[in-house]
């Protein structure tokens, strides 16, 4: 239907082309077909001048060879096909159909592989001139036929009415864009009938159900769903006789064409299911069930159970008791009752109802003897007629069922602990359960509770027979009976729950179940007792501290497990840990973490570092504390210490109920041992004057972990006695430090250190020349940063010797290897003479360099005298006490002008000689020698005056001491007499005032004048 649609759009398109000239059009390609299945092409003509009917030739340029023409089939010429072709032609596999005179489709039954290419479609000209086109082009792609549709096969047996679900698996695996349609048929039996089409999905996702299944679709009977990618399941609700027949699913693939046109190139079909569908079964039966205790003023339910019938059959209810209808519902659900039984259902003591379709349900609240007797239900089906009314088709009875009520028994009581462990730990539940037989009826109980070493009891709690629970009081006041609870389980159970127990809950508890009687005055009562113990939690707490690593390596990382064992490891709970540490250096132990029962953590004081490295984990009695990156500061004692709680104890504060401290264990951390291995073979290198060197210094192996080295250079002179002398050091940090006797410009050129991979180091020497000649090795440090910041050396080796030699250049320093031993006077003046065995040449230039050593002191140097006249010192404060020049060509002097104590000692000289080398010139040391020892022994000088005086401490202590306590003397003496001299004046003043009081007044002017006198003299004196 597909391919007769397409056709009329593309022949009603080539009716609206221009007849001004011959037009030959065919589809627009390219064309996707699928493998095996058929596939038309359309070809037109228009604007001919001649005969109507035209004739058509088609050919094919296949991929191979796209130039070269391959002829197919042809209108007028039977033999225009090529060989290829020829018997498909005449099988009619491949077939023109004319649809006009100037219109043809070219089909192809069965594509092939091969068949794709470019396809011309030819018209022969039938007019007096050529004007306009005569053929046309499509291009046709045959695609592998990829489409798969399956479904399980086999035979179903169905009941009318039940649902049906059947599941097609449909899958493409096409590249280009393609649509999948899918359509469920059924074919009745006798294979003669057309498949009927029951439910489809189309290629645009709409849902279309066949022309005989379009009402139970609407009615939701029919459906279909589309489950994956490649899933689809088709469901019928309810079976009907007419689906009974062979069931199938079909699967077909669209493509869309150029000329947006939607074409089938793929189907496929899956086996067939077969369906057998039986009659529903209309006959039933009707039985009945009893549930109750059947005791007085107990409850009872008869259920009447409908099994069989049609489905969802409409039935009708009827209750009988004692051959009595008392009850009926009807179809509708209408509930009917007889008098009697209509006033004990509107007082709650009755009800009827319908508890499903084929069950009815007569439920008495409270039994007494009146109900005793038989029941029956009868169950009908009935259907409503057009009058409105139920007409009864079939009718059935159960069986008769017999209620009688059982005798009140005699009761006995059981008492027994929940877990059936009459001992408990401190904190826990204790559960106690007290379990009466007999006949079921309304109990009231008592609990009391004996102590140990007590012999009254005391009332714990008690229930009446309303359920109304009473907590007892102990000594007048309230009991801490706050944490009990007394439950109600069954008619016949009690329990009585005692939370977070505690020592004094220990004894014996008494359970008194009583009964009420309506034939005695006094209400019947059984007792049963059993004996508690509560455990202290404490008891049996023990804790151990543990470690796999009490010697830790620096930088590693240590674990410790605090294991907690108690007897009651099974009852989970609440447990705080306290870790706690003692530094080496402190004789307290300090907090470290609190890990707190209710899941909070606490750090303590300690110094923060370990926050930041140490994880915690806990389980229910296990602690683990896991540190990383040991230090030394981790070395110390640590223990764990462990409070139990109760298991409520995170709901409330309670105090723990028991704690215990492990043993402590001590953790040492040490330094990691050095595996440091370095190159220690010795070689010997002779080179020319001023040329450059290099002398490695090759690591064989290292250490593992993120450790840094440090490479320090040494070098030892030709000279007999030479110490080692530090060139540089590269440190851990990469940092370049120069050794003291390298501190020259000249030297800090000469040598330079390189890292030219993690375990080779060269040492470069420019410019070689005779002071340069020696032993050399370097010396490898291993060291290891702390995560506090603090470098720990591992280990140190030494490479093998490098000895560098000059070759000779005819060049040779001779110094006068006589020994010389002077002693010399303190304070005195001392020259010591370096001389040259020869002139040496005139083209030379010559520098001294002065060394002095005491004892097993190092050699020190004093002065160096340089080929330039230039002085440099050892130190700086030797330049005001020595003087070194050169007297003559041959002789170099060191002066000391004033010899100290200190002086005393080992003197030697080392000339150099130096000569021009090299473009540009410049000049090198070539040779060099040294002298032999010159000791210098310095005597004390004789003593003079001063200098005795000097020499004694005491003596000159009084001298310097002496002049101030005379002098102090003195000035005493001189206040002492000034004192007294004021005060004797003053004496004198008052003998005269004394006096003058018996002069006449006459005589007061003289007197005055007198007074006044005498004032000045004593003022004088």
């Amino acid at each position: 239907m597909a391919g007769i649609s397409y056709v009329a759009s593309f022949f009603l398109f080539l009716t609206e082309l221009s007849l001004g000239q011959r037009e030959v059009t065919v589809q627009k390609g390219p064309l996707f077909r699928a493998e095996g299945y058929p596939v038309s092409i359309g070809c037109n003509v228009t604007g001919h001048k001649g005969p109507y009917e035209q004739h058509f030739q088609w050919s094919v340029y296949l991929p191979t060879n796209p130039t070269q023409e391959v002829q197919i089939i042809s209108t007028k010429d039977t033999g225009f096909s090529y060989a290829v072709y020829m018997q498909r032609v005449q099988s009619g596999d491949i077939y023109v159909e004319r649809v006009q005179g100037n219109s043809v489709l070219l089909h192809i039954s069965k594509l092939q592989m091969k068949d794709a290419g470019e396809y011309e479609c030819h018209t022969p000209n039938t007019d007096e001139k050529y004007y306009g086109s005569y053929s046309a082009k499509t291009n046709l792609i045959v695609i592998p036929d990829t489409l798969s549709a399956t479904m399980s096969s086999g035979t179903l047996s169905k009941e009318e009415g039940e649902p049906l679900t059947l599941t097609c698996e449909a899958s493409k695996a096409t590249a280009q864009h393609t649509h999948l349609s899918v359509t469920w048929y059924q074919v009745q039996d006798g294979g003669g009938s057309q498949a009927t089409e029951i439910i489809s999905l189309s290629k645009d996702f709409i849902l279309v159900p066949g022309p005989l299944y379009t009402e139970r679709f609407a009615a939701s009977d029919v459906r279909l769903n589309k489950l994956g990618a490649s899933t689809f399941r088709m469901s019928i609700e309810r079976l009907q006789p007419s689906d009974q027949g062979q069931l199938f699913c079909e699967a077909t693939e669209w493509i869309q064409d150029p000329d947006e046109t939607w074409m089938s190139i793929a189907k496929k079909q899956t086996d067939q299911t077969t369906l057998r569908i039986r009659p529903a079964v209309k006959d039933f039966q009707v039985s009945i069930t009893a549930d109750s205790l059947f005791a007085e003023g107990k409850p009872l339910e008869l259920v009447c159970l409908v099994v069989g019938s049609g489905r969802d059959p409409q039935l009708q209810g009827i209750w009988f008791f004692n051959g009595t209808e008392i009850a009926h519902i009807d179809a509708g659900g209408v509930l009917g009752l007889k008098n009697d039984y209509k006033g004990r259902a509107s007082q709650g003591e009755l009800q009827v109802s319908k508890l499903g379709p084929k069950a009815f349900s007569l439920k008495i609240f409270s039994l007494s003897p009146e109900d005793e007797g038989i029941y029956r239900c009868v169950v009908a089906e009935v259907v409503r007629t057009r009058t409105g009314s139920w007409q009864v088709l079939q009718r059935k009875q159960s069986p008769d069922s017999h209620v009688h009520l059982k005798k009140p028994a005699a009761r006995s009581v059981v008492m027994s602990t929940k877990n059936k462990q009459q001992v408990v730990w401190e904190g826990e539940t204790l559960t106690l359960l007290c379990k009466a037989s007999g006949a079921e009826s309304s109990l009231s109980v008592s609990w009391w509770h004996i102590p140990r070493d007590q012999t009254q009891p005391e009332f714990v709690a008690g229930m009446g027979q309303d359920g109304i629970v009473q907590l007892g009081t102990s000594h007048g006041g309230p009991s801490d009976h706050g944490n009990t609870r007394l439950e109600k389980v069954d008619w016949a159970t009690f329990q009585l729950e005692i939370t977070f127990t505690a020592i004094t809950d220990s004894g014996t508890y008494e359970c008194r179940v009583s009964e009420k009687s309506q034939n005695q005055a006094r209400d019947r009562s059984w007792t049963q007792k059993i004996s508690v113990t509560v455990k202290s939690l404490e008891s049996s707490l023990q804790v151990s501290l543990v470690s796999r690593q009490p010697q830790v390596m620096l930088t590693n990382t240590f674990d410790l497990t605090c294991v907690v064992g108690a007897g009651y490891s099974d009852l989970k709970v609440p447990v705080t840990v306290i870790w706690q540490f003692q530094p080496a250096s402190s004789h307290n132990f300090h907090w470290l973490i609190r890990i707190s029962h209710n899941g909070t953590i606490e750090w303590g004081d300690f110094p923060s570092r370990f926050q930041k490295k140490t994880k915690v984990s806990q389980s229910l009695f296990r602690s683990q504390l896991l540190i990383h990156d040991a230090t030394e500061e981790e070395t110390g004692v640590y223990q764990c210490k462990v409070e139990v709680y109760d298991r409520n104890s995170l709901h409330n504060s309670r105090p723990p109920r028991a704690s215990a401290i492990s043993n402590p264990l001590r953790i040492a951390v040490t330094l990691p041992e050095s595996k440091l291995k370095v190159n220690s073979r010795s070689q010997v290198q002779e080179l020319a004057i001023n040329s450059d060197t290099d002398i490695e210094c090759s690591i064989l192996s290292r250490s593992k972990g993120n450790l840094q080295l440090a490479i320090i250079w040494y070098f030892s002179p030709i000279s007999t006695n030479a110490s080692w002398l530090k060139i540089l050091e590269m440190d851990q940090t990469n940092v370049i430090k120069i050794g003291d006797e390298f501190h020259t410009p000249r030297r800090k050129q000469k040598f330079h250190t390189e890292k030219l991979s993690q375990d080779l180091f060269q040492l470069h020497i420019l410019n070689v020349e005779d002071s340069d000649q020696g032993r050399y090795h370097c010396a490898v440090e291993e060291w290891l940063l702390s995560t506090n910041g603090t470098w720990h050396k591992l280990g140190e080796k030494k490479s093998g010797l490098t000895e560098l030699k000059l070759r000779p250049t005819g060049s040779k320093v001779r110094v006068s290897k006589v020994h010389w031993t002077k002693n010399v006077t303190e304070h005195s003046e001392v020259a010591i003479h370096c001389s040259l065995e020869g002139a040496g040449s005139s083209a030379a230039l010559y520098s001294v360099m002065w060394y002095w050593n005491r004892g097993n002191a190092g050699r020190k140097m004093l002065v160096h005298l340089q080929h330039d006249g230039l002085l440099t010192y050892g130190e700086e404060g030797l330049r005001r006490h020595l003087h070194c020049y050169r007297s003559s060509p041959t002789d170099f002097v060191l002066e000391l002008p004033q010899v100290e104590m200190e002086d005393a000692g080992t003197y030697r000289c080392r000339v150099a000689e130096w000569q021009l080398h090299g473009h540009p010139s410049k000049w090198v040391n070539q040779a060099s020698d040294e002298s032999q020892q010159m000791v210098l022994m310095v005597l004390p000088s004789e003593p003079t005056l001063p200098s005795r005086i000097c020499s004694s401490a005491p003596f000159l202590h009084f001298l310097l001491f002496c002049p101030f306590v005379l002098l102090l003397f003195l000035l005493i003496s001189l206040l002492c007499l000034y004192g007294k001299a004021r005060k004797l004046s003053t004496l004198r003043s008052n003998t005269r005032k004394e006096k003058a009081l018996w002069v006449d007044l006459k005589e007061a002017g003289g007197v005055t004048t007198n007074r006044r006198e005498d004032e000045e003299e004593d003022e004088g004196n």
